[in-house]
């Protein structure tokens, strides 16, 4: 039996993109040689490499807008760092939504001076602060679009009169949004765009080059763009999976159609949280997720009654991060809406029996 899988990453996805990159493992396009034995100089990989940057600045709409797409290595967490390397001048804004948007600060405050323009750490980030203004002479403002662990997302995208920069890592593709408010967004490619091992970087040229301090040559994202991602040998087949997974989005309509879909299973699994008795939803109702759905049983007792439900229904990743505690259901493009109704089905038998 195929597993319901809710894991917050490395994530499910599609059958056909699995199937298509297994293939090209065993061989690539009649070429005799597997993916991952082809030199990354060769035609093969140069076209694979093209393609996979044109898709995304295509899927985000910003071919032919002074953008660039780049696939690094070092996950979200080397962005952190890069981000601030390449364009923290003198002072930078920070909006603290979560754990990864707390490390992107400690990051950053190695390079200048950081504020913390707004946080809801006080309520342990279960909710998206609105209340704030924008200081003056910031050289970027920095949020978390989605939080992966606390399960919030931002509804909006704040407007500010500074270079905007972002983590995408967990709802890169999967709703629309203007995306050229960002000077710079990024996301590891394991949350909903592909395997472990690539981070996408988009980001507009005309702010390269412009500080001050020397980068090495590795963590300078004009040096990277300058040699098309290939200055070093790249992270071959995730950056392949990736490209597929993105003719896959296409094929489905784009990531409109994909965002229509995620909001639907969105709404059947809150709907059950804020129906069902026996349990309660973690982030503020406003400031919901539409990728990470954080809830908790109000009696503790019953988890072992759930989760043995769950095994026996196939599902597969559902346990929250230690710092919610819980069941937090990731519901990325690639998953099913039968796969929340198994979800749903196994809380509604829980409430029958107690």
């Amino acid at each position: 039996m195929k597993l319901h899988n809710f894991s917050a990453g490395p994530s499910i996805l599609p059958k056909e993109v699995m199937h298509q990159a297994a293939e090209a493992v065993k061989e690539l396009d009649n070429s005799k040689l597997s993916l991952i034995e082809i030199s990354h100089r060769s035609k093969a990989f140069m076209d694979i490499m093209d393609e996979a940057c044109e898709r995304a600045l295509r899927l985000t709409g910003l071919e032919n807008k002074g953008y660039k797409a780049l696939f690094l290595q070092g996950g979200a967490s080397l962005q952190f760092l890069m981000a601030a390397y390449n364009l923290l001048e003198t002072k930078a804004g920070y909006l603290n939504t979560g754990t990864w948007s707390d490390k992107a600060i400690k990051e950053a405050k190695l390079f200048g001076e950081v504020l913390e323009v707004a946080s809801s750490k006080d309520q342990n980030y279960n909710y998206i602060p609105k209340e704030y203004s924008i200081p003056s002479k910031l050289d970027y403002l920095h949020l978390t679009t989605n939080n992966t662990i606390f399960g919030t997302q931002y509804k909006e995208i704040p407007e500010a009169n500074t270079s905007l920069v972002a983590d995408m890592s967990s709802d890169i593709f999967s709703r629309t949004f203007d995306y050229s408010k960002f000077d710079l967004f990024y996301a590891g490619a394991q949350k909903n765009m592909g395997p472990a091992g690539t981070t996408l970087v988009i980001v507009k040229e005309s702010i390269l080059g412009n500080v001050s301090r020397s980068i090495p040559s590795m963590l300078d994202y004009k040096i990277q763009a300058d040699k098309d991602s290939m200055f070093n040998t790249p992270p071959v087949f995730p950056v392949y999976t990736s490209m597929l997974n993105m003719r896959w989005i296409e094929a489905q309509g784009g990531i409109k159609a994909l965002g229509e879909k995620n909001a639907v299973k969105a709404a059947l699994i809150y709907g059950e949280i804020d129906r069902n008795s026996l349990f309660e939803g973690f982030a503020n109702k406003e400031d919901r997720s539409e990728m990470n759905a954080t809830f908790n049983l109000k009696d503790s007792a019953l988890s072992e009654a759930f989760d043995g439900l769950c095994q026996t229904a196939g599902i597969s990743g559902l346990k929250g991060h230690r710092s919610v505690g819980g069941y937090r259901a990731s519901m990325y493009n690639a998953l099913p809406i039968e796969s929340v109704e198994v979800l749903v089905n196994c809380m509604q038998i829980l409430e029958e029996k107690y």
